[in-house]
């Protein structure tokens, strides 16, 4: 996992609007949530949200059991402080995920888009994993966005990994049954274009 003070200094020189990675609204994420058919009140967690609008979809949605983890304080207070009262709704979590240990069976959704794919080694990979494995639920549904085959080799600098579908899945391997897959075309703030795969999975076992 990269260093914290390399996203600390993204989010304290570029506003949450500028990075490439920035979408006005998650829409695609905020509609697989929504057609998972998940508990009326499910548990989110959005790894590696920041700044990210999903949080404000989620809340205008009805969702009030969210979490925010990140590893970047720059790019959680962006959030706080685009949210301002709402924020107070909101689980924030300033950590590395790969060093977190999150509490046992919490969530009924895990959401990251673009934090796995900068886990360019198996063993960050198989950290994440466990992470996943520990605090989702029995039945739970995971959503991981990277970029695809065809996306960017790097992003803020950094190498990335980039998968087709059924590569992102093996990496979950049999705890997880794939639901489905999509491919974005996300439009970065200046410009650029991005392919992403997202992959939806059903947690099993116990």
């Amino acid at each position: 996992m990269q260093f914290k003070d390399h996203w600390e200094r993204v989010y304290s020189t570029k506003a949450a609007n500028e990075v490439s990675w920035f979408q006005s609204h998650a829409e695609r994420s905020v509609k697989l949530i929504l057609d998972a058919g998940k508990p009326p009140t499910p548990s989110i967690i959005d790894v590696g949200g920041g700044a990210s609008t999903l949080v404000d979809d989620l809340l205008v949605t009805g969702y009030k059991n969210i979490t925010v983890l990140d590893l970047s304080g720059e790019a959680l207070a962006s959030a706080k402080s685009r949210l301002g009262a709402r924020a107070s709704e909101v689980r924030w979590l300033e950590a590395n995920i790969l060093e977190i240990e999150l509490d046992f069976h919490t969530y009924d959704v895990w959401h990251d888009r673009a934090v796995f794919h900068f886990l360019t080694t198996p063993d960050e990979r198989h950290q994440y994993v466990r992470a996943v494995l520990r605090a989702v639920k029995p039945g739970g549904l995971v959503i991981i966005a990277t970029f695809a085959e065809d996306g960017p080799a790097k992003c803020s600098g950094l190498p990335v990994m980039r998968y087709n579908a059924n590569e992102l899945h093996a990496e979950f391997g049999e705890a997880f049954v794939l639901l489905g897959h999509e491919k974005e075309s996300h439009h970065t703030p200046s410009g650029n274009e991005q392919k992403f795969v997202y992959c939806f999975c059903r947690k099993v076992g116990s």
